[in-house]
């Protein structure tokens, strides 16, 4: 159903891919959004026990392009080393596919409480709770992943060939 990596010398190992959606801090959600046009947009993230967890508002482009079709892809940069004198940037990335629905009940508490972590880990503890706990105010879209690789630009598979 889905292809297979071209260049498979520079397929990332799992848990290279999960180490960099863990670290990475912004991606593209892409949908098929209004009249079939393609819909990408950057978000904040989580990734936890193969699903991805984005903050949403409950109204907008982003979650009627979900509610139409929840097929989706998500791209994560890890890196992007412009090298002029090869004219090439040296470049990790992951791209995943999957279906995207609204996070309900004890997923989206527990998402929730990853995200406010994440992106809030230096608020005091008794601030985060309320944040979590009081928020009706907004969505979480859980990605349910079918499809997941990394790919890294072919110098580093080479510098690591050399060690």
């Amino acid at each position: 159903m889905f292809r297979k990596m071209r260049r498979i010398k520079q397929l990332l190992s799992t848990e290279d891919v999960n180490a960099i959606m863990e670290r990475c801090t912004n991606g593209i959600l892409a949908c098929l959004g209004d009249e079939d046009y393609p819909y990408a947009v950057p978000v904040s993230y989580t990734y936890s026990d193969g699903k991805i967890y984005i903050h949403s508002a409950k109204a907008g482009h982003k979650v009627d392009a979900i509610m139409k079709n929840p097929k989706v892809s998500f791209a994560v940069v890890d890196e992007d080393q412009i090298v002029g004198a090869e004219y090439t940037t040296y470049f990790r990335s992951v791209i995943a596919f999957g279906k995207a629905r609204i996070a309900e009940g004890e997923e989206r508490i527990n998402a929730f409480r990853d995200l406010v972590d994440k992106y809030s880990a230096s608020q005091p503890e008794q601030e985060k709770f309320e944040k979590i706990h009081d928020c009706n105010t907004s969505h979480i879209i859980a990605v349910d992943v079918e499809h997941i690789t990394g790919k890294e630009a072919i110098e580093f598979v080479r510098m690591k060939e050399s060690k």
